[in-house]
């Protein structure tokens, strides 16, 4: 197919590897560069951070496209992943979108082994893959998490990020260091994305949005960490997937922010709901927990002008996307295990 404009960078590439491509960014990146007509080999181990269903439902919206193919990997398997890129026969017709990891800022503190065996080792294992394999273009997501409660808002790609909050946060600051270090010995081409709370159809079941939605239809407690008056940068999936196939631009070393640029309290969002649904929350308040930020906003100039990059779905639009989505897939929405 004839590729728009603000993608024909893509017609550098045979071949685009997508980590974590049953997770939620992961699924929707994959979608698009299948759209494009572009050949994705997908990786994911569906581990079990949540549950399973979730991602092979998204995984099964992928696997009849005759340009994906998949394979059930561990990027933290070094030597796995170094059999598996001789196999195919990696080379430097490749790309590597690299949206393999582990996310959330509580859980990490239950389990900080497997967030830096993912999230640190699993980014060095696939940088050493590109070294080994001439493959010249890296992309890494990374978090807003980084930012920490010490930086003045919107968090700029300059701020202080050395005084991560989570286990999370700092394994994803590990795997940014690496990419630097990559591009500055073996000259990489590198775009880091810091993604600021994604939300959408299919999201993660740990998320805000995806939790007030479950629990305003099914009428439980809607359970807030503190006094529901921090906010966050809520960005639509779509919008983050747009912008992460643009960082396949040669762009040489760069961290860009991926944000709405307007972020909204939770107290705003569970009123958006209730409007949407017709359905009346009954809150929960619980301890704002210590690993959380108390805001998140981005600042996008950077990403305006190096990707020509702008978020186009408002905060209720996407809302409503989302909604509907959990009507039209209510019977495997209603069997998810529920995670806290």
């Amino acid at each position: 197919m004839e590729l728009p404009k603000e993608y024909e960078h893509l017609n550098n590439f045979e071949r685009i590897i997508v980590t974590g491509c049953a997770g939620f960014i992961g699924w929707k990146v994959s979608e698009m560069l299948l759209d494009f007509g572009k050949e994705v080999t997908g990786i994911d181990n569906l581990n079990d951070a949540y549950d399973v269903r979730l991602k092979e439902w998204r995984l099964n919206q992928l696997l009849p496209r005759d340009k994906f193919k998949f394979y059930k990997l561990d990027i933290s398997q070094k030597e796995t992943i170094f059999d598996f890129f001789n196999q195919i026969n990696a080379n430097s017709g490749d790309a590597i979108i690299n949206l393999a990891a582990r996310a959330g800022v509580r859980q990490s503190l239950e389990n900080p082994w497997v967030y830096y065996e993912t999230n640190a080792i699993g980014t060095l294992n696939l940088l050493e893959c590109c070294k080994n394999h001439g493959i010249k273009k890296f992309v890494l997501a990374s978090t807003s998490s980084l930012y920490g409660n010490h930086n003045k808002i919107p968090f700029s790609e300059d701020d202080d990020t050395n005084r991560p909050l989570s286990p999370y946060a700092a394994s994803k600051k590990a795997a940014e260091t690496l990419c630097f270090t990559y591009h500055h010995l073996y000259g990489l081409d590198i775009t880091v994305f810091r993604y600021f709370t994604v939300y959408g159809p299919a999201g993660r079941p740990d998320m805000s949005i995806f939790r007030f939605i479950k629990w305003i239809l099914e009428d439980q407690p809607l359970i807030i960490y503190g006094d529901g008056s921090q906010s966050r940068d809520f960005t639509y999936v779509d919008d983050i997937a747009r912008g992460t196939i643009l960082g396949l631009n040669s762009l040489g070393y760069e961290i860009i922010n991926l944000g709405s640029d307007s972020p909204h309290s939770l107290i705003e969002i569970i009123k958006i709901i209730e409007e949407l649904t017709g359905k009346k929350a009954v809150l929960k308040y619980e301890p704002f927990h210590k690993a959380d930020v108390e805001k998140t906003w981005a600042n996008i100039n950077k990403s305006k002008k190096t990707l020509k990059w702008l978020p186009n779905t408002m905060i209720n639009e996407g809302i409503r996307k989302t909604i509907n989505w959990f009507f039209e897939t209510y019977n495997l929405i209603k069997k998810l295990v529920e995670d806290n």
